[in-house]
């Protein structure tokens, strides 16, 4: 080995530490969609954990009886969590969210999925946040 070889490693090292010093951080606001997907790309030398933020807000129709709304979320196809809730009829808008963890196996993407739903009202807001921690 040379001098050379030590200090192209040396730099090589100093590099991968300063970018895994820099949390990942992944957001898609679909606004009024009915589904959002997220698709956080594979690390080929790393494994990954993700606090994931999925959030939906809407709005009642003004002569809506009985307003609902649901938000379904899905990690790898997989169903994390759903909930589907009555709409605060009164309220100018309602919404649902829903925080989890996740780890993200070496080379594996991880797909993320929310889908909202309401009935007699209409969608407003549907966003999907992943962070690295």
């Amino acid at each position: 080995m040379q001098l050379s070889d030590v200090n192209v490693s040396i730099l090589f090292q100093s590099t991968e530490e300063m970018i895994r010093q820099t949390p990942e951080r992944w957001i898609l606001n679909a606004a009024d969609a009915a589904v959002a997907t997220l698709d956080i790309p594979a690390d080929a030398l790393r494994e990954r954990s993700f606090e994931i933020s999925c959030s939906m807000t809407v709005r009642p129709d003004a002569d809506a009886a009985a307003p609902w709304h649901e938000l379904k979320i899905y990690a790898d196809g997989e169903l994390q969590w759903s909930r589907r809730i009555p709409t605060a009829a009164a309220a100018e808008f309602d919404g649902l969210d829903c925080r989890f963890r996740r780890r993200v196996a070496v080379a594996h993407t991880l797909r993320l999925q929310a889908m909202a739903e309401c009935g007699a009202g209409r969608r407003l807001s549907l966003l999907i946040e992943a962070e690295e921690c």
